[in-house]
């Protein structure tokens, strides 16, 4: 087929409708060109629930043996479950699956061994440019000898993995809501709550990649409603909701409402602070001011990043940091090769809900301490212009500091905002937060006139 690639290969992954965009003949040029840019003699791949998912990462596995590379077919499993595989093989990896886009769509998260992400810089503008030229020129010359196809599973030993990072076993008994979305939640979740003291209640536990229930993004409130009215119905200790490839897990307390990313982030950071006294922790300039606040009084050094798992993975590694959170619920850990899994960071919350008689709501009190806008996305037409115009508005004000890590950060005393510009779509990103409820409203609002008003 031709394809124009430049419209599915994205900063840090491959994405796209099949087979409109991209189908199993562009899949096999793909594992080629996996295999031709890594250098590699071996590599594993694994695939989500979707309808297209089997047959992409099949074809994937052909181009990569083709060119003489032993493939480990390890099938379904979560984004975190291929990046378990990846770093405890050794081995660089394919995942197959497009986390919460709608069914039509699908796309490859790749890594180097050891989970190393591949993104442009790293790799994925190089795969591109040979699946590009190969797609009209033809194929890639066979190696003389192809590589082995194999089937392994390592559901178990991810599960035992996770499991032997965070001690569950004398927690007291939690009753937990998990809603799968229909994603790879309800594949790893029985797993790795097996054998733990827990009366798990699962909704939407079928894996089905035409996602009848709800979007397999809980990020958006109207996905999560289910999942609050199980637990209020339940009587619940909490609930859990997993995205669509289960790499991301988001929170709900007892009462049914959410608990914020950014103070899981602070809990987990506490939590890992505690096993290793001064260390680093990477946050994103969207947390709350709560997460680097809470790490400098666990005695931890905290270091602010921009938007995006690449950025995050890079100073995880510069920095030896022992933990990384991000407000889209995206959870990093050293133990886990710097790689993001929701599963782990869910049983820390266990852990730490479990190892004290508290209710969830209390218990993140403490990590939970100012009020927020969430994310508030403008359309306009000219991104630059509107955000000069916040820019003059505020630069040189009383107390007010500006600065550019990540599209426009203004702090004051009381309140701070960032405004970032989205890469795909004519967007601009507000978040706000600060000590009070009304001050959020009137930074919120000032700064929403100031983005939409008309030149």
């Amino acid at each position: 087929m031709t394809a124009d690639l430049s419209q599915i290969v994205k900063a840090y992954d491959i994405r796209g409708v099949v087979p409109d965009q991209w189908d199993e003949t562009l899949a096999e040029l793909f594992g080629a060109a996996f295999v031709r840019v890594t250098d590699a003699d071996a590599i594993v791949v694994g695939h989500d629930m979707r309808p297209s998912s089997p047959g992409l990462a099949s074809a994937f596995a052909r181009g990569a043996a083709r060119l003489g590379a032993d493939v480990t077919l390890i099938g379904l499993c979560s984004t975190d479950q291929l990046y378990f595989a990846s770093g405890s093989l050794g081995l660089p990896g394919a995942m197959f699956t497009a986390s919460h886009n709608p069914a039509q769509y699908n796309g490859i998260k790749m890594c180097r061994a050891g989970a190393a992400p591949v993104g442009q810089d790293t790799g994925l503008a190089d795969i591109r440019a040979l699946a590009e030229e190969w797609s009209e020129k033809g194929a890639p010359e066979a190696a003389a000898t192809p590589g082995a196809v194999t089937e392994r599973d390592t559901l178990q030993d991810y599960a035992a993995h996770l499991k032997g990072l965070v001690d569950l076993t004398g927690i007291r008994p939690l009753k937990v809501v998990v809603d799968a979305g229909n994603g790879m939640g309800g594949h790893t979740v029985p797993t790795v709550f097996d054998g733990l003291p827990l009366d798990t209640v699962p909704m939407y536990f079928e894996l089905d990649g035409t996602f009848p229930n709800h979007e397999a993004n809980p990020l958006d409130p109207k996905n999560i409603v289910d999942l609050q009215a199980r637990v209020r119905e339940e009587g619940a200790d909490l609930g859990l909701a997993f995205d669509g490839d289960a790499d991301r897990c988001f929170v709900v307390d007892e009462r049914g409402e959410p608990v914020s990313p950014s103070a899981i982030t602070a809990l987990v950071a506490a939590r890992e602070l505690a096993k290793h006294p001064g260390g680093t922790i990477i946050h994103n300039l969207i947390t709350s001011w709560s997460v680097p606040e809470v790490v400098r009084e666990q005695g931890g050094e905290a270091v602010r990043t921009r938007v995006g798992h690449s950025f995050i993975k890079e100073e995880m590694a510069k920095t030896a940091a022992i933990f990384g959170g991000e407000h889209s619920a995206h959870y990093y850990f050293r133990d886990f090769w710097n790689a993001d899994t929701g599963m782990l960071a869910a049983l820390h919350v266990l852990a730490a809900l479990g190892g004290q008689q508290g209710t969830l709501s209390e218990l993140v009190a403490a990590y939970d301490r100012y009020a927020s806008s969430g994310e508030i996305n403008s359309t306009v037409t000219d991104q630059a212009a509107s955000t000069a115009r916040v820019r003059t508005a505020y630069e040189g004000g009383d107390g007010i500091t500006l600065d550019e890590l990540d599209g426009l950060t203004v702090t004051a005393a009381d309140w701070w905002f960032n405004l970032r510009a989205s890469n795909t779509e004519p967007l601009l990103r507000l978040n706000v937060e600060a000590r009070d409820e009304a001050t959020v409203a009137r930074v919120r609002d000032e700064v929403l006139a100031l983005v939409r008003a008309t030149d």
